[in-house]
């Protein structure tokens, strides 16, 4: 998988590019005009860019089905009957080795136009994804652009039998094809199909209905479906699966990042587990992505060797419910830990082609209630987020666009032009509310690509500490070296002002420092003081719709090297040695110890003392150590140079090649130590001490203490 945070931009390839904005229902490609692969030179891919992008997802470009003509540039001709609308679904590919003449300026230079635009694409800084369609294809399915050798699908198909594990469609031997559907479409010759071939969406008769994928057929991996049955023949591996490697290996040889493969639960992972192996062992770091809905499957597509599967029944279905407040926010939690082992596998959106525009009356109908979840599924872990284009600028989706009506989704089946892309890259008309949800989406998606903590940080959800927050409030941590993001998403309608606390086991786990320190918010550039050496919590105020995320900068750099240290210490016992100096110093009036060696099991340190302790002697450092464990001291970190130490630190105890840069550790107001090591954050974290026992060499006055941590 690629390293870093990846952001993807889907783009509907058709419609972004329109540069004619005319918007008539149905209209055919020359009344409404048509997007072009040439729309997106190096202006357009730069202003992509710039948004937080690292992926775009070119949507449909391989050749679909489509009722516009082409036939005098060698494209056979798709009987309007099984398109659907006038432009045709990209989901019903008509040749799998050829790519959209819509796309093209020049039809016959098609393919060199999309490699221009790989190469335009890489060179602006991005990846290239593009569909791979492998459970379905058009009705008319005919390749004219395969390579040499290359023998079509279903050429050599048996079309007497409803299966043959070499078939490459399902039959209905001896039926006519008869949906629910006019076979003439204004047409003078009803559209034929003898025998009838299964329909895409797993229906195995010949008469599927006007909601089925009608307009497509089912691929055959080597599953049997008969009486009802699903019973699989992969050995030999089946005619289908060599083909379809054949075609992820044509696209993967023209320079591309990754697949996005469409309905990819409805092929059985067995191929996957077997073509995404060789594709990867000949291009190394391609993408795989998968559209998976069954959550109960998702182990086994990652198995198989996709990168990344939809999140869209976990995450994106709470993210809309809390948006709309019909679920709290707390859900969220829910959502990632039902995932939890693979959560770094799953992708997240908020919008894509098959879902409501969130801006639509039919989800928020505004698109700034979706910047706390914009915040939220960008930043809380590492894996990928995507946006559809037109997100960014609060499209609403609201169009009657002719097959496609007003549903609140922006049609992929008709030409038509985005009006908000249109005043975007066109026009540069904007309205000042889109520029202002632009510039959210640009700042949030910078950071998500910039930050380390976002790209490869550790994740901590505050919400089981914060009940007050559960319901229209969600909080998190990140974290990666000396640098800290917290988190605060407001899915309200009013300002709130939340006392977030943060959790003993968070600053363990995160390795939070016990100081007081300035925190930035990355979106208005406030800074806010934070005292951790005093309190657990962040008092954070958050606007209607708002979001915060502080920045805490530790400096670890300069904390942890002043010089080389490569003990692993224990911290409980490491903080305990730091208070048995103090103490010793301060019962027998003698320097800290030079000889320690501290472990997890049992520890040693030595003294050089006046006299051998008495027995009520040894037992008083006990009492005094497991006193002050009691008191709960708060232990903390300063940074100072050498020449600013503070009275009772002497520099000549430090290692000559101790750095300027001196950390110091504070334990309350009892002991303050130079020392780079790891500590508890306060002493009621280190346990009971027991000493173990106790040695006295007469003749170098040195007093030996063997110790333990008991937890």
């Amino acid at each position: 998988m690629d390293k870093g945070k990846i952001v993807i931009y889907q783009i509907f390839t058709r419609l972004f590019g329109n540069r004619s904005n005319v918007c008539r229902k149905d209209g055919t490609r020359d009344e409404n005009g048509c997007g072009k692969m040439g729309f997106f030179d190096s202006r357009v891919l730069s202003q992509i860019k710039q948004m937080g992008m690292t992926h775009v997802w070119y949507t449909g470009v391989i050749r679909h089905a489509t009722t516009t003509d082409y036939s005098c540039h060698g494209v056979p001709r798709q009987h309007p009957a099984v398109v659907k609308g006038k432009a045709g679904s990209p989901y019903a590919i008509t040749d799998y080795y050829d790519v959209d003449p819509d796309l093209a300026d020049n039809v016959e230079k098609r393919l060199d136009e999309f490699k221009a635009l790989v190469e335009r694409t890489h060179k602006a800084g991005l990846k290239v994804i593009i569909d791979f369609v492998p459970n379905h294809v058009a009705r008319q399915y005919h390749s004219v652009a395969k390579p040499a050798g290359v023998a079509d699908l279903g050429s050599g198909d048996d079309t007497g039998k409803f299966f043959d594990a070499d078939n490459n469609f399902y039959y209905c031997p001896g039926q006519v094809f008869a949906p629910g559907i006019d076979l003439y479409a204004g047409e003078e010759v009803p559209y034929m199909e003898k025998p009838a071939k299964s329909t895409g969406n797993d229906h195995f008769d010949a008469s599927p209905g006007r909601n089925d994928w009608y307009e497509t057929v089912k691929l055959n991996y080597g599953v049997d479906y008969s009486y009802g049955q699903r019973t699989e023949h992969f050995s030999p591996v089946p005619d289908t699966w060599h083909k379809m490697l054949d075609i992820l290996l044509y696209w993967a040889g023209m320079g591309i990042d990754g697949f996005r493969c469409d309905m990819a639960e409805m092929v059985p992972p067995a191929f996957w587990h077997w073509a995404i192996a060789m594709v990867k062992e000949k291009h190394p770091g391609l993408l795989f992505i998968a559209e998976v809905y069954n959550p109960m499957e998702y182990g086994r597509f990652v198995d198989a060797g996709f990168d990344y599967l939809y999140d869209k029944v976990g995450m994106y279905d709470t993210m809309r419910d809390v948006i709309c407040n019909r679920r709290p926010a707390s859900d969220i939690t829910r959502a990632w830990q039902w995932v939890d082992s693979i959560k770094d596998h799953m992708l997240y959106f908020l919008e894509n082609h098959d879902e409501q525009r969130i801006a639509s009356d039919y989800f928020a109908g505004d698109g700034f209630m979706a910047y706390p979840a914009l915040v939220t599924n960008a930043l809380m872990l590492s894996n990928p987020f995507m946006v559809y284009a037109g997100q960014e600028y609060g499209e609403r989706g609201m169009d009657e666009e002719g097959f496609s009506g007003r549903d609140g989704r922006t049609t992929i089946f008709d030409y038509w032009t985005v009006s908000s892309l249109h005043r975007a890259f066109v026009s540069k008309t904007l309205s000042s509310e889109e520029k202002s949800l632009a510039r959210r989406y640009s700042a949030v998606l910078n950071i998500a690509v910039s930050e380390r903590a976002v790209s490869e940080g550790k994740f901590f959800d505050l919400m089981y500490v914060n009940e007050a927050l559960s319901q229209r409030q969600y909080a998190f941590l990140r974290k990666a070296g000396n640098e800290m993001l917290l988190v605060v998403a407001n899915f309200s309608d009013e300002a709130v002002s939340c006392r977030v606390n943060i959790p003993d086991h968070a600053f363990t786990h995160m390795e939070i420092p016990m100081v007081e320190t300035l925190a930035r918010d990355l979106l208005s550039n406030v800074s806010v003081k934070v005292n951790f050496c005093e309190s657990k919590t962040v008092d954070v105020d958050v606007e209607a719709y708002g979001c915060r995320i502080f920045k805490f900068d530790f400096d670890m750099t300069t904390e942890v090297i002043f010089n080389e240290h490569n003990k692993e210490e224990f911290p409980p016992a490491h903080t305990a040695e730091h208070m048995l100096n103090q103490t010793m110093v301060r019962m027998f009036g003698c320097e800290r110890s030079t000889n320690a060696h501290i472990e997890r099991k049992k520890s040693k340190i030595s003294f050089t003392l006046d006299h051998k302790p008495t027995k009520k002697e040894e037992k008083a450092i006990e009492d005094t150590m497991n006193r002050l464990i009691e008191a709960d001291l708060p232990v903390r970190y300063e940074v100072v140079d050498r020449d600013n130490l503070p009275d009772g630190v002497s520099a000549d105890r430090l290692p000559g090649d101790a750095s300027e840069a001196i950390r110091l550790v504070y334990i309350g107001d009892y002991d303050v130590c130079p020392c780079i090591g790891k500590h508890v954050r306060s002493t009621s974290q280190i346990g009971k001490f027991v000493m173990l026992g106790t040695n006295w060499d007469e003749t170098k006055r040195s007093f030996r203490i063997r110790f333990k941590i008991v937890q």
